[in-house]
Protein backbone atom coordinates (compact mmCIF):
# COMPACT_ATOMS: atom_id res chain seq x y z
CA UNK A 1 0.00 0.00 0.00
CA UNK A 2 3.27 2.62 0.84
CA UNK A 3 4.42 2.24 -2.20
CA UNK A 4 0.97 2.31 -4.61
CA UNK A 5 1.23 5.48 -2.72
CA UNK A 6 4.51 6.86 -3.18
CA UNK A 7 4.35 5.99 -6.73
CA UNK A 8 0.68 8.05 -7.30
CA UNK A 9 2.01 10.91 -5.49
CA UNK A 10 5.24 11.05 -7.56
CA UNK A 11 3.33 10.71 -10.71
CA UNK A 12 1.01 13.40 -9.66
CA UNK A 13 4.04 15.20 -8.80
CA UNK A 14 6.01 14.87 -11.63
CA UNK A 15 2.72 16.55 -13.64
CA UNK A 16 3.18 19.39 -11.48
CA UNK A 17 7.07 19.51 -13.37
CA UNK A 18 5.51 18.71 -16.64
CA UNK A 19 2.65 21.61 -15.83
CA UNK A 20 5.24 23.97 -15.12
CA UNK A 21 7.53 23.82 -17.87
CA UNK A 22 4.69 23.30 -20.76
CA UNK A 23 2.50 25.96 -19.25
CA UNK A 24 5.65 28.34 -19.08
CA UNK A 25 6.23 27.04 -22.59
CA UNK A 26 3.04 28.35 -23.96
CA UNK A 27 3.49 31.52 -22.52
CA UNK A 28 6.94 31.81 -24.09
CA UNK A 29 5.30 30.59 -27.54
CA UNK A 30 2.48 32.75 -27.22
CA UNK A 31 5.18 36.23 -26.60
CA UNK A 32 7.74 35.11 -28.68
CA UNK A 33 5.02 35.24 -31.83
CA UNK A 34 3.44 38.60 -30.41
CA UNK A 35 7.04 40.24 -30.80
CA UNK A 36 7.36 38.71 -34.68
CA UNK A 37 4.26 39.31 -35.79
CA UNK A 38 3.34 42.91 -33.63
CA UNK A 39 6.52 44.47 -33.19
CA UNK A 40 7.36 45.56 -29.56
CA UNK A 41 8.65 42.61 -27.42
CA UNK A 42 9.29 44.24 -24.47
CA UNK A 43 5.06 45.31 -24.53
CA UNK A 44 4.01 42.24 -25.83
CA UNK A 45 6.09 39.75 -23.25
CA UNK A 46 4.60 42.51 -20.59
CA UNK A 47 0.69 42.18 -21.58
CA UNK A 48 1.41 38.17 -22.43
CA UNK A 49 2.89 37.82 -19.09
CA UNK A 50 -0.22 39.85 -17.20
CA UNK A 51 -2.76 38.24 -19.19
CA UNK A 52 -1.18 34.97 -18.23
CA UNK A 53 -0.94 35.64 -14.12
CA UNK A 54 -4.03 37.05 -14.20
CA UNK A 55 -5.68 34.40 -15.64
CA UNK A 56 -3.96 31.49 -13.53
CA UNK A 57 -5.28 33.21 -10.38
CA UNK A 58 -8.79 33.42 -12.25
CA UNK A 59 -8.10 29.60 -12.24
CA UNK A 60 -7.07 29.57 -8.97
CA UNK A 61 -9.91 30.79 -7.97
CA UNK A 62 -12.99 28.72 -9.78
CA UNK A 63 -10.75 25.31 -8.54
CA UNK A 64 -12.74 25.51 -5.38
CA UNK A 65 -15.79 24.78 -7.14
CA UNK A 66 -14.51 21.17 -8.56
CA UNK A 67 -15.59 19.00 -5.62
CA UNK A 68 -16.27 15.78 -7.32
CA UNK A 69 -14.13 13.28 -9.23
CA UNK A 70 -10.90 15.63 -8.95
CA UNK A 71 -8.38 13.05 -10.33
CA UNK A 72 -10.84 12.81 -13.82
CA UNK A 73 -11.14 16.43 -13.57
CA UNK A 74 -7.44 16.89 -13.53
CA UNK A 75 -6.47 14.83 -16.21
CA UNK A 76 -9.22 16.32 -18.53
CA UNK A 77 -7.62 19.25 -17.67
CA UNK A 78 -4.55 17.97 -18.83
CA UNK A 79 -5.86 16.75 -21.99
CA UNK A 80 -7.15 20.65 -23.10
CA UNK A 81 -4.25 22.28 -21.64
CA UNK A 82 -2.40 20.20 -24.33
CA UNK A 83 -4.75 20.89 -26.70
CA UNK A 84 -5.05 24.17 -26.55
CA UNK A 85 -1.82 25.47 -25.72
CA UNK A 86 -0.07 23.11 -28.54
CA UNK A 87 -2.57 24.19 -31.02
CA UNK A 88 -1.86 27.97 -30.07
CA UNK A 89 0.89 28.86 -32.09
CA UNK A 90 -1.14 26.85 -35.37
CA UNK A 91 -4.39 29.13 -34.48
CA UNK A 92 -2.64 32.39 -34.60
CA UNK A 93 -0.05 31.60 -37.73
CA UNK A 94 -3.27 30.52 -39.95
CA UNK A 95 -5.08 33.68 -38.80
CA UNK A 96 -3.21 36.20 -38.52
CA UNK A 97 -3.30 37.74 -41.83
CA UNK A 98 -7.26 36.84 -42.28
CA UNK A 99 -8.80 37.73 -39.18
CA UNK A 100 -9.04 41.76 -38.02
CA UNK A 101 -9.43 40.67 -34.34
CA UNK A 102 -6.19 39.16 -33.75
CA UNK A 103 -4.89 40.48 -30.82
CA UNK A 104 -8.54 39.38 -29.25
CA UNK A 105 -8.01 35.80 -30.24
CA UNK A 106 -3.94 36.39 -29.53
CA UNK A 107 -5.29 37.05 -25.82
CA UNK A 108 -7.60 34.67 -25.57
CA UNK A 109 -5.74 31.81 -25.86
CA UNK A 110 -3.65 33.13 -24.01
CA UNK A 111 -6.16 33.72 -20.91
CA UNK A 112 -8.04 30.30 -21.72
CA UNK A 113 -4.62 28.46 -21.28
CA UNK A 114 -3.62 30.60 -18.15
CA UNK A 115 -7.53 29.53 -16.61
CA UNK A 116 -6.49 25.54 -17.35
CA UNK A 117 -3.05 25.57 -15.54
CA UNK A 118 -4.44 28.06 -12.94
CA UNK A 119 -6.62 25.39 -11.99
CA UNK A 120 -4.46 22.26 -11.97
CA UNK A 121 -2.47 23.08 -9.68
CA UNK A 122 -5.12 23.87 -6.64
CA UNK A 123 -6.80 20.22 -7.74
CA UNK A 124 -3.31 18.76 -7.47
CA UNK A 125 -3.26 19.47 -3.57
CA UNK A 126 -6.69 18.59 -3.19
CA UNK A 127 -6.42 15.24 -4.09
CA UNK A 128 -3.40 15.03 -2.24
CA UNK A 129 -4.37 16.83 1.03
CA UNK A 130 -5.37 13.79 2.88
CA UNK A 131 -2.40 11.78 2.19
CA UNK A 132 0.43 13.89 2.66
CA UNK A 133 1.22 16.65 5.44
CA UNK A 134 0.09 20.07 4.21
CA UNK A 135 3.93 20.99 4.50
CA UNK A 136 5.49 18.88 2.74
CA UNK A 137 2.59 19.15 0.02
CA UNK A 138 2.97 22.39 -0.20
CA UNK A 139 6.96 22.51 -0.36
CA UNK A 140 7.01 19.46 -2.99
CA UNK A 141 3.75 21.37 -5.30
CA UNK A 142 5.84 24.45 -5.35
CA UNK A 143 9.58 22.99 -5.67
CA UNK A 144 7.98 20.85 -8.91
CA UNK A 145 6.69 23.85 -10.30
CA UNK A 146 9.82 26.30 -9.91
CA UNK A 147 12.12 23.80 -11.14
CA UNK A 148 9.60 23.26 -14.26
CA UNK A 149 9.70 27.30 -14.97
CA UNK A 150 13.21 27.14 -14.87
CA UNK A 151 14.05 24.14 -17.03
CA UNK A 152 11.42 25.90 -19.71
CA UNK A 153 12.65 29.31 -19.79
CA UNK A 154 16.66 27.81 -20.37
CA UNK A 155 15.59 25.36 -22.92
CA UNK A 156 13.00 27.53 -24.68
CA UNK A 157 15.73 30.10 -26.17
CA UNK A 158 18.84 27.78 -26.46
CA UNK A 159 17.44 24.60 -27.88
CA UNK A 160 13.46 24.30 -29.05
CA UNK A 161 13.00 27.57 -30.91
CA UNK A 162 16.01 26.96 -33.20
CA UNK A 163 15.31 23.46 -33.44
CA UNK A 164 11.96 22.99 -33.67
CA UNK A 165 10.86 26.83 -34.43
CA UNK A 166 7.80 28.77 -32.26
CA UNK A 167 5.20 26.20 -34.29
CA UNK A 168 7.07 22.85 -33.35
CA UNK A 169 7.59 23.99 -29.80
CA UNK A 170 4.29 24.58 -28.93
CA UNK A 171 2.75 21.08 -30.84
CA UNK A 172 6.10 19.36 -29.19
CA UNK A 173 4.69 20.47 -25.48
CA UNK A 174 1.56 19.79 -26.08
CA UNK A 175 2.12 16.39 -26.72
CA UNK A 176 4.01 15.94 -23.58
CA UNK A 177 1.03 17.30 -21.87
CA UNK A 178 -1.33 14.79 -22.96
CA UNK A 179 1.43 12.22 -22.53
CA UNK A 180 0.84 12.80 -18.78
CA UNK A 181 -2.65 12.69 -19.25
CA UNK A 182 -2.36 8.85 -20.88
CA UNK A 183 0.51 7.81 -18.47
CA UNK A 184 -2.35 8.73 -15.40
CA UNK A 185 -4.61 6.81 -17.55
CA UNK A 186 -3.41 3.50 -17.45
CA UNK A 187 -1.41 3.91 -14.30
CA UNK A 188 -3.81 5.19 -12.13
CA UNK A 189 -6.62 3.47 -13.73
CA UNK A 190 -8.22 1.79 -10.66
CA UNK A 191 -8.56 5.61 -8.91
CA UNK A 192 -9.85 6.98 -12.13
CA UNK A 193 -13.76 6.29 -12.62
CA UNK A 194 -14.30 5.70 -16.75
CA UNK A 195 -10.73 5.37 -17.53
CA UNK A 196 -11.48 3.91 -20.65
CA UNK A 197 -13.06 6.76 -22.00
CA UNK A 198 -10.23 8.99 -21.22
CA UNK A 199 -7.72 7.26 -22.86
CA UNK A 200 -9.38 7.17 -25.69
CA UNK A 201 -9.60 11.30 -25.40
CA UNK A 202 -5.66 11.43 -24.62
CA UNK A 203 -4.73 9.01 -27.30
CA UNK A 204 -6.89 10.59 -30.01
CA UNK A 205 -5.85 14.20 -28.94
CA UNK A 206 -2.04 12.89 -28.83
CA UNK A 207 -2.67 11.41 -32.49
CA UNK A 208 -4.07 14.58 -33.73
CA UNK A 209 -1.00 17.18 -32.30
CA UNK A 210 1.18 14.59 -33.84
CA UNK A 211 -0.37 14.48 -37.02
CA UNK A 212 -0.03 18.25 -37.11
CA UNK A 213 3.43 18.18 -35.66
CA UNK A 214 3.98 16.21 -39.11
CA UNK A 215 2.72 18.45 -41.38
CA UNK A 216 3.58 21.81 -39.40
CA UNK A 217 6.45 22.54 -41.79
CA UNK A 218 3.63 22.52 -44.54
CA UNK A 219 1.29 24.76 -42.59
CA UNK A 220 3.85 27.12 -41.54
CA UNK A 221 4.70 27.67 -45.35
CA UNK A 222 1.15 27.97 -46.10
CA UNK A 223 0.56 30.96 -43.03
CA UNK A 224 3.94 32.67 -44.07
CA UNK A 225 3.12 32.04 -47.85
CA UNK A 226 -0.48 34.23 -46.90
CA UNK A 227 1.63 36.81 -44.58
CA UNK A 228 4.22 37.74 -47.33
CA UNK A 229 2.46 37.76 -50.24
CA UNK A 230 5.68 35.97 -52.18
CA UNK A 231 7.33 33.06 -53.10
CA UNK A 232 8.97 32.01 -49.85
CA UNK A 233 12.36 30.20 -50.90
CA UNK A 234 14.33 30.32 -47.28
CA UNK A 235 13.18 30.50 -43.53
CA UNK A 236 15.32 29.75 -40.58
CA UNK A 237 14.21 30.64 -36.79
CA UNK A 238 17.18 31.81 -35.07
CA UNK A 239 17.36 32.17 -31.10
CA UNK A 240 17.18 35.68 -31.58
CA UNK A 241 14.52 36.34 -34.48
CA UNK A 242 12.96 34.81 -37.48
CA UNK A 243 14.34 35.48 -40.37
CA UNK A 244 12.44 34.88 -44.22
CA UNK A 245 13.80 35.59 -47.51
CA UNK A 246 11.25 35.97 -50.38
CA UNK A 247 11.45 35.43 -54.15
CA UNK A 248 8.86 38.00 -56.65
CA UNK A 249 10.43 37.95 -60.22
CA UNK A 250 13.71 39.70 -59.91
CA UNK A 251 12.89 41.08 -56.44
CA UNK A 252 14.47 39.08 -53.42
CA UNK A 253 13.25 40.60 -49.92
CA UNK A 254 14.77 39.57 -46.33
CA UNK A 255 12.35 40.12 -43.38
CA UNK A 256 13.34 39.65 -39.67
CA UNK A 257 10.66 38.92 -37.60
CA UNK A 258 8.15 40.02 -40.37
CA UNK A 259 9.65 43.34 -40.48
CA UNK A 260 11.38 43.83 -44.59
CA UNK A 261 15.23 44.38 -44.00
CA UNK A 262 16.42 44.46 -47.69
CA UNK A 263 14.72 44.43 -50.85
CA UNK A 264 17.57 43.56 -54.03
CA UNK A 265 15.96 45.95 -56.25
CA UNK A 266 16.80 49.26 -54.55
CA UNK A 267 18.66 48.25 -51.10
CA UNK A 268 21.95 49.39 -52.96
CA UNK A 269 20.36 53.26 -52.07
CA UNK A 270 20.05 52.60 -48.65
CA UNK A 271 23.45 51.04 -48.09
CA UNK A 272 25.30 53.97 -50.66
CA UNK A 273 23.39 56.66 -48.46
CA UNK A 274 24.58 54.80 -45.24
CA UNK A 275 28.28 53.74 -46.20
CA UNK A 276 29.77 56.47 -48.84
CA UNK A 277 28.84 59.77 -47.01
CA UNK A 278 31.17 58.95 -43.94
CA UNK A 279 33.98 57.11 -46.03
CA UNK A 280 34.20 60.08 -48.22
CA UNK A 281 34.86 63.17 -45.05
CA UNK A 282 36.91 60.64 -42.96
CA UNK A 283 40.38 61.79 -42.46
CA UNK A 284 41.82 58.10 -42.52
CA UNK A 285 39.77 54.58 -43.04
CA UNK A 286 42.19 52.11 -41.60
CA UNK A 287 39.80 50.25 -39.56
CA UNK A 288 36.14 50.42 -39.81
CA UNK A 289 33.84 49.15 -37.46
CA UNK A 290 29.92 47.95 -38.48
CA UNK A 291 27.89 47.46 -35.91
CA UNK A 292 25.06 45.61 -36.63
CA UNK A 293 24.38 44.99 -40.68
CA UNK A 294 24.82 41.33 -40.83
CA UNK A 295 24.07 41.26 -44.03
CA UNK A 296 27.13 41.89 -44.98
CA UNK A 297 25.91 45.07 -47.83
CA UNK A 298 26.72 47.79 -45.76
CA UNK A 299 30.75 45.99 -45.58
CA UNK A 300 30.32 45.36 -49.56
CA UNK A 301 30.19 49.22 -50.04
CA UNK A 302 33.38 49.68 -47.96
CA UNK A 303 35.41 47.04 -49.48
CA UNK A 304 34.96 49.41 -52.83
CA UNK A 305 37.39 51.49 -50.93
CA UNK A 306 40.97 49.78 -51.60
CA UNK A 307 42.37 52.20 -48.68
CA UNK A 308 40.29 49.70 -46.22
CA UNK A 309 43.17 47.60 -44.12
CA UNK A 310 40.19 45.88 -41.70
CA UNK A 311 36.88 45.50 -41.35
CA UNK A 312 34.56 44.22 -37.75
CA UNK A 313 31.26 43.30 -38.19
CA UNK A 314 29.62 42.92 -34.80
CA UNK A 315 26.18 41.16 -34.89
CA UNK A 316 24.47 39.24 -32.44
CA UNK A 317 22.70 36.67 -34.98
CA UNK A 318 25.19 34.25 -35.86
CA UNK A 319 22.25 32.69 -37.91
CA UNK A 320 22.15 36.09 -39.96
CA UNK A 321 26.06 36.54 -40.46
CA UNK A 322 25.69 32.33 -41.74
CA UNK A 323 23.37 32.46 -43.99
CA UNK A 324 25.20 35.37 -45.69
CA UNK A 325 28.15 34.38 -45.79
CA UNK A 326 26.83 30.65 -47.31
CA UNK A 327 23.68 31.28 -49.26
CA UNK A 328 24.35 31.69 -53.06
CA UNK A 329 21.80 34.07 -53.58
CA UNK A 330 23.10 36.34 -50.56
CA UNK A 331 26.43 36.11 -51.37
CA UNK A 332 25.40 37.57 -54.62
CA UNK A 333 24.09 40.39 -53.12
CA UNK A 334 26.74 40.78 -50.74
CA UNK A 335 29.67 40.30 -53.35
CA UNK A 336 31.04 37.22 -51.23
CA UNK A 337 31.86 40.61 -48.65
CA UNK A 338 31.73 38.18 -44.98
CA UNK A 339 34.16 35.83 -46.44
CA UNK A 340 36.71 39.44 -47.36
CA UNK A 341 40.19 38.26 -45.91
CA UNK A 342 39.61 41.60 -44.15
CA UNK A 343 36.87 40.70 -42.33
CA UNK A 344 36.41 39.79 -39.29
CA UNK A 345 32.74 38.83 -37.95
CA UNK A 346 31.72 38.61 -34.17
CA UNK A 347 28.95 37.47 -32.97
CA UNK A 348 27.50 38.94 -29.71
CA UNK A 349 26.08 41.65 -28.39
CA UNK A 350 27.70 45.19 -29.51
CA UNK A 351 26.52 46.93 -26.46
CA UNK A 352 28.44 44.66 -24.22
CA UNK A 353 31.13 44.15 -26.51
CA UNK A 354 31.38 47.87 -27.10
CA UNK A 355 32.22 48.47 -23.11
CA UNK A 356 35.23 45.90 -23.19
CA UNK A 357 36.50 46.78 -27.05
CA UNK A 358 40.44 47.69 -26.74
CA UNK A 359 40.66 48.92 -30.32
CA UNK A 360 40.59 52.28 -31.71
CA UNK A 361 38.49 52.82 -35.13
CA UNK A 362 38.92 55.05 -38.14
CA UNK A 363 35.33 55.18 -39.35
CA UNK A 364 31.82 53.32 -37.10
CA UNK A 365 28.81 52.39 -39.36
CA UNK A 366 25.69 51.64 -37.02
CA UNK A 367 23.41 49.34 -39.07
CA UNK A 368 21.24 48.34 -36.00
CA UNK A 369 17.62 47.29 -36.47
CA UNK A 370 14.88 50.48 -35.91
CA UNK A 371 14.52 51.27 -32.02
CA UNK A 372 11.42 48.90 -31.70
CA UNK A 373 11.93 47.66 -28.24
CA UNK A 374 14.01 48.94 -25.32
CA UNK A 375 17.14 46.08 -25.61
CA UNK A 376 17.25 47.52 -29.12
CA UNK A 377 16.71 50.96 -27.70
CA UNK A 378 20.13 51.08 -25.71
CA UNK A 379 21.94 50.65 -28.79
CA UNK A 380 20.49 54.48 -29.38
CA UNK A 381 21.39 55.57 -25.99
CA UNK A 382 23.33 58.98 -24.67
CA UNK A 383 25.89 55.61 -22.57
CA UNK A 384 26.19 53.74 -26.33
CA UNK A 385 27.28 56.85 -28.14
CA UNK A 386 29.56 57.17 -25.01
CA UNK A 387 30.85 54.63 -25.35
CA UNK A 388 31.39 54.49 -29.01
CA UNK A 389 33.58 57.64 -28.95
CA UNK A 390 35.89 55.76 -26.41
CA UNK A 391 36.83 53.23 -29.03
CA UNK A 392 37.08 55.43 -32.03
CA UNK A 393 40.29 57.83 -33.12
CA UNK A 394 39.93 61.64 -32.21
CA UNK A 395 39.40 62.13 -35.93
CA UNK A 396 36.92 59.67 -36.65
CA UNK A 397 34.14 59.64 -38.33
CA UNK A 398 30.79 57.89 -37.23
CA UNK A 399 26.67 57.83 -39.29
CA UNK A 400 24.06 55.86 -37.78
CA UNK A 401 21.08 54.65 -39.53
CA UNK A 402 18.25 56.67 -38.00
CA UNK A 403 14.69 55.62 -39.05
CA UNK A 404 12.33 57.70 -41.39
CA UNK A 405 12.06 61.64 -40.43
CA UNK A 406 8.75 61.24 -42.71
CA UNK A 407 7.27 58.26 -40.86
CA UNK A 408 8.80 58.86 -37.43
CA UNK A 409 10.37 62.22 -37.18
CA UNK A 410 10.02 62.34 -33.55
CA UNK A 411 12.45 58.98 -33.52
CA UNK A 412 14.87 60.45 -36.07
CA UNK A 413 15.37 63.73 -34.19
CA UNK A 414 16.02 62.05 -30.83
CA UNK A 415 18.53 59.82 -32.50
CA UNK A 416 19.92 63.03 -33.97
CA UNK A 417 19.92 64.97 -30.61
CA UNK A 418 21.17 62.14 -28.41
CA UNK A 419 24.71 62.04 -30.87
CA UNK A 420 25.03 65.12 -30.90
CA UNK A 421 25.42 64.93 -26.99
CA UNK A 422 28.22 63.27 -27.78
CA UNK A 423 30.22 64.42 -30.64
CA UNK A 424 30.78 67.90 -31.26
CA UNK A 425 30.30 67.87 -34.63
CA UNK A 426 27.01 66.04 -36.05
CA UNK A 427 24.06 66.81 -39.19
CA UNK A 428 21.29 64.85 -40.58
CA UNK A 429 20.49 63.42 -43.92
CA UNK A 430 18.01 61.35 -45.68
CA UNK A 431 17.65 59.36 -48.69
CA UNK A 432 14.27 57.94 -50.88
CA UNK A 433 14.56 54.25 -50.86
CA UNK A 434 10.85 53.16 -52.70
CA UNK A 435 10.60 49.78 -50.64
CA UNK A 436 10.61 51.91 -47.29
CA UNK A 437 10.37 55.63 -48.65
CA UNK A 438 12.04 58.22 -46.88
CA UNK A 439 14.89 57.45 -45.04
CA UNK A 440 17.19 58.97 -42.67
CA UNK A 441 21.02 59.09 -41.26
CA UNK A 442 23.13 60.63 -39.02
CA UNK A 443 26.79 61.57 -39.41
CA UNK A 444 28.82 62.85 -36.90
CA UNK A 445 32.54 63.81 -36.77
CA UNK A 446 34.65 63.22 -33.69
CA UNK A 447 37.49 65.84 -33.78
CA UNK A 448 38.38 67.41 -36.34
CA UNK A 449 37.06 70.74 -38.26
CA UNK A 450 35.57 70.51 -41.46
CA UNK A 451 32.27 70.45 -43.46
CA UNK A 452 29.93 67.71 -44.00
CA UNK A 453 30.25 68.46 -48.08
CA UNK A 454 34.68 67.59 -47.79
CA UNK A 455 35.19 64.74 -50.12
CA UNK A 456 38.77 62.74 -49.22
CA UNK A 457 38.20 60.14 -51.16
CA UNK A 458 35.47 58.51 -53.29
CA UNK A 459 34.81 55.61 -55.85
CA UNK A 460 33.66 55.04 -59.02
CA UNK A 461 30.59 53.11 -60.49
CA UNK A 462 27.57 54.11 -57.70
CA UNK A 463 24.08 54.06 -58.90
CA UNK A 464 22.75 56.62 -56.41
CA UNK A 465 25.25 58.50 -54.00
CA UNK A 466 26.99 61.25 -55.75
CA UNK A 467 29.38 62.53 -53.01
CA UNK A 468 27.30 65.93 -53.20
CA UNK A 469 26.03 65.63 -49.46
CA UNK A 470 24.03 69.38 -49.69
CA UNK A 471 21.85 67.42 -51.72
CA UNK A 472 20.99 65.25 -49.06
CA UNK A 473 20.29 67.10 -45.67
CA UNK A 474 17.53 69.57 -46.60
CA UNK A 475 14.46 68.40 -44.66
CA UNK A 476 10.60 69.70 -45.49
CA UNK A 477 8.93 71.10 -42.67
CA UNK A 478 6.90 67.70 -42.90
CA UNK A 479 10.28 65.72 -41.72
CA UNK A 480 10.93 68.53 -38.66
CA UNK A 481 10.39 67.56 -34.76
CA UNK A 482 10.88 69.62 -32.25
CA UNK A 483 10.69 69.66 -28.25
CA UNK A 484 11.97 66.05 -28.23
CA UNK A 485 14.13 64.72 -25.52
CA UNK A 486 17.70 62.85 -25.25
CA UNK A 487 17.05 59.34 -25.04
CA UNK A 488 18.90 57.85 -21.83
CA UNK A 489 18.76 54.73 -21.00
CA UNK A 490 17.15 55.37 -17.93
CA UNK A 491 13.63 56.63 -19.77
CA UNK A 492 14.33 55.37 -22.94
CA UNK A 493 12.03 57.55 -24.48
CA UNK A 494 13.15 56.37 -27.59
CA UNK A 495 11.32 53.59 -27.88
CA UNK A 496 8.01 55.37 -27.00
CA UNK A 497 8.38 57.68 -30.10
CA UNK A 498 8.76 54.92 -31.98
CA UNK A 499 5.82 53.08 -30.25
CA UNK A 500 3.35 55.90 -31.06
CA UNK A 501 4.62 57.24 -34.21
CA UNK A 502 5.01 53.99 -36.25
CA UNK A 503 1.95 52.64 -34.33
CA UNK A 504 -0.20 54.88 -36.19
CA UNK A 505 0.81 53.43 -39.42
CA UNK A 506 -0.13 49.69 -38.60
Amino acid sequence: MGKKFIKFEFLLLFAVFIIATCGLVYELVAGTLASYLLGDSVKQFSFIIGVYLFSMGIGSFFSKFFNKNLLNTFVEIEILVGLIGGLSSVVLFLLFESVASFQFILYLLVFVTGFLVGLEIPLLMNILKDKVEFKDLVSNVFTFDYIGALLASILFPLILVPKLGIMGTSLFFGMINISIAIVLCFILKSELKRSYFLKAKAIFSFLLLLTVFIFSESILSYSEGKLYGENIIYTNSTPYQRIVLTHNKSDYRLYLNNNLQFSSADEYRYHEALVHPVMSIAKKIDRVLVLGGGDGLAVREILKYKDVKAITLVDLDQGMTKLFKTNKVLTDFNQNSLNNSKVTVINTDAYIWAKSCKVKYDVVIIDFPDPSNYSLGKLYSLNFYQTIQNIIQPDAAVVVQTTSPYFAPKSFWCINKTVMAVFPQVDAYHAYVPSFGEWGFTIAINGFNTTFNTVNRKVSGLKFYNYQFDRFNYFTGDMISNEIEINRLDNQILVRYFDEEWGKLQ
